[in-house]
C-alpha cells in the first residue's frame, strides 16, 4: 500500500472489519485517485470510471466486516474495480446488441475535462496515453496495474485471475507493443522486469 507499511495496513484492515468510519476515510484518501485513474484509463470514459469507482467503494463498505485479517487493500480494491469493469463491458455489449436502431434517441453532450484529461494534455502524455489505450484490454490492465499502480506482478495476476506467468507474458508483450508504438527501445519499459513478484 503506497506510503504505508504492512503493520499499519493490517491495523487499518482490522479497523475496517470493526466498522471504523475513520478507517474507511483513510483507505479512500489513499486509493480513490488511483482507482479512478485505473478505471478511466481502462474504460477510456470519465463517466464510466466515476460510476465504477463509486461502486467499488460501496462494495468495500458492504464487505468490510468480511475482509480477511491479512487482506492487502490495494490488490483487493483493484480486483473489485476490475471485476466491476468486466461486468460493465458485458452489460454494454448486451445493450449495444439490442439497441442498434435506437441511436440518436438520447441526448449527448461532452463533460468538462477531468483532472485525468488535463494531466495527459502534453504531447508526450498524449502519445503515451494513446499507446496504452491502443493496447488490447488484457495488456492495458497489466500495464496499468504493474507499471502505473505499482502492484507486484503476482498481485496483478491475482487481480486479473490469471497465473503469475501469464501476467509476466502480458507485461512482456505490452512493453514490446508500447515500445513499437512509441518508437523507443523496449528497455525503456523494462522497469517492470525489476518489480519483485
Amino acid at each position: 500500500m503506497s506510503g504505508m507499511d504492512r503493520d499499519s495496513e493490517l491495523a487499518l484492515v482490522g479497523r475496517l472489519r470493526a466498522g471504523d468510519p475513520d478507517a474507511f476515510d483513510a483507505v479512500h484518501d489513499c486509493f480513490n485517485t488511483r482507482l479512478f485513474n485505473f478505471l478511466a484509463r481502462l474504460s477510456r470514459r470519465r463517466e464510466v470510471a466515476e460510476d465504477l469507482v463509486e461502486e467499488t467503494w460501496l462494495r468495500l463498505i458492504a464487505r468490510a466486516a468480511q475482509l480477511q485479517a491479512d487482506t492487502r487493500l490495494g490488490p483487493w480494491l483493484f480486483t473489485v474495480a476490475r471485476n466491476l469493469y468486466v461486468s460493465y463491458r458485458r452489460s454494454r455489449m448486451l445493450e449495444d446488441s439490442h439497441a442498434v436502431g435506437l441511436f440518436g434517441l438520447w441526448p449527448s453532450g461532452s463533460a468538462p475535462p477531468s483532472p485525468f484529461d488535463v494531466a495527459v494534455a502534453s504531447e508526450a502524455g498524449r502519445r503515451i496515453e494513446a499507446a496504452i489505450g491502443a493496447l488490447p484490454v488484457a495488456y492495458r490492465e497489466a500495464v496499468l496495474l504493474v507499471l502505473v499502480e505499482g502492484l507486484r506482478p503476482a498481485e496483478a495476476a491475482g487481480v486479473c485471475g490469471i497465473s503469475p506467468e501469464a501476467m509476466r507474458q502480458r507485461l512482456s508483450r505490452a512493453r514490446a507493443s508500447l515500445a513499437s508504438s512509441l518508437n523507443v527501445d523496449e528497455p525503456a519499459f523494462g522497469a517492470a522486469r525489476e518489480v519483485p513478484t
